[in-house]
């Protein structure tokens, strides 16, 4: 690929993929090592996002629709920045354009400082659209290298084992976000609520600057099949495949459901028939739910090298309906755990979706990647949605949205997914 620091010749990476599902020598193993990094950090920051909501809501007085601006924000990023970051992979190769989404990333953190401030709600959403669209970058680059890394048999398990560390991530940020955000407001309407973000994401930007310095000197292995070379004309389009296009709706979908159920989970468990906790209380349980979906990847990992990814991704969507309409039709603690139990289904649903849908694209793979981190919208519009929902009946009954989403992953995984070119 034009512009690329990989320097691994051809040979070692064929002899890599052909090993085994996870990269048999040891640059290829060393490359997935490394990605994982980016993994974990992009889910600890997205986290970091279902503190804010309830936080942000009490300082400034939101309704529950408003609030989700946040998420509108910051998977908007994804929408309008994930096509032109798969041009840019493309000409310029996934290595440069994970250390260009790192800094990026590290731009939008440092926003937070003036944002808190000001105490404005205006730029703390503009601080998590420039946040989102440096992660949409690193996604763009890491998830499609991740799923070439090894054989196309195990891409799936392959990408859920790095996702798991993505969940690791989202996993401790609930904790974090408790103890050194919403433990720090002694006055919801003060300035210095506010201020109580400013030191917990100049901590991040350090953090990124330091993974982007590393990545700019690291030497990964380079996929020779999915690389476009100057000059070279690409037939046809990754738009032709049928699975990709239904993939790229089951990543919206899914996107929009988990991050809806993550949004609302701190409200949902403060509400006197479920739960009655308090908001730092509430924040800790979200720790079940994102570490049910790290428990859940590893599994996944190992349950996917022997059984059809689409049907472990169609298994996982029924059990999510059902948890989801136990939450609705139920209450007390049969609703609260029902509802915190659908992480762990949640778990393998992103990578198996993605993988799938890039299934046999080749030199389209960019382009297809690209794609599929547009769908990831979904987090932005779906989540609003279900706050005007909220707003209109009840927290509860909002988690409606939520399943029909889950319903049509089953589909996706017992038929949508099956590759089909378009001609």
């Amino acid at each position: 690929m034009a512009g690329t620091s990989f320097t691994l010749d051809q040979s070692k990476t064929s002899q890599a993929n052909s090993s085994n599902g996870f990269g048999g020598d040891n640059s290829t193993r060393f490359a997935l090592i490394s990605l994982t990094s980016l993994f974990f950090m992009w889910g600890f920051i997205t986290c970091l996002n279902d503190i804010l909501i309830p936080h942000l809501k009490a300082i400034f007085s939101l309704s529950y629709a408003q609030s989700m601006l946040v998420q509108f924000c910051f998977f908007g990023a994804y929408f309008l920045v994930s096509l032109p970051a798969g041009w840019f992979v493309e000409k310029m190769g996934y290595q440069k354009g994970i250390v260009v989404g790192l800094v990026i990333a590290a731009l939008g953190c440092l926003m937070f400082y003036p944002a808190a401030s000001l105490h404005s709600y205006p730029v703390f959403l503009a601080a998590l659209f420039v946040l989102a669209s440096g992660i949409t970058v690193l996604q763009v680059s890491a998830n499609p290298y991740v799923t070439l890394l090894g054989k196309k048999e195990t891409a799936s398990s392959r990408l859920t084992m790095t996702q798991a560390f993505n969940s690791l991530g989202t996993t401790i940020a609930p904790y974090f976000g408790a103890l050194l955000i919403l433990n720090e407001v002694t006055d919801s309407m003060s300035a210095n609520s506010a201020e109580s973000v400013q030191l917990p994401y100049l901590g991040l930007m350090a953090a990124l600057l330091v993974l982007a310095a590393i990545f700019a000197f690291l030497k990964l292995p380079h996929i020779e099949s999915a690389e476009v070379v100057d000059g070279e004309k690409i037939e046809g389009s990754a738009w032709h495949y049928r699975h990709l296009v239904l993939g790229a709706i089951g990543i919206f979908v899914y996107v929009g459901a988990e991050v809806s159920i993550g949004s609302f989970l701190v409200s949902f468990l403060g509400e006197t028939d479920i739960a009655g906790l308090e908001e730092t209380q509430a924040a800790k349980y979200l720790t079940y739910y994102w570490g049910g979906a790290m428990v859940g990847r590893f599994i996944g990992a190992a349950v996917m090298q022997k059984i059809d990814a689409g049907k472990t991704l169609a298994f996982n969507a029924l059990c999510s309906v059902i948890l989801i309409a136990i939450t609705i039709l139920s209450s007390g603690t049969i609703a609260m755990w029902a509802i915190l139990l659908v992480g762990l289904f949640n778990s393998i649903m992103f990578p198996t979706i993605f993988s799938l849908a890039l299934s046999g694209l080749k030199k389209h793979t960019s382009q297809g990647a690209g794609i599929l981190c547009l769908a990831i919208v979904g987090g932005a519009i779906l989540p609003v949605l279900q706050g005007l929902l909220a707003d209109s009946v009840s927290v509860q009954f909002a988690f409606i949205l939520p399943l029909f989403c889950y319903v049509y992953i089953v589909f996706y995984g017992l038929k949508g997914s099956k590759v089909v070119t378009e001609k």
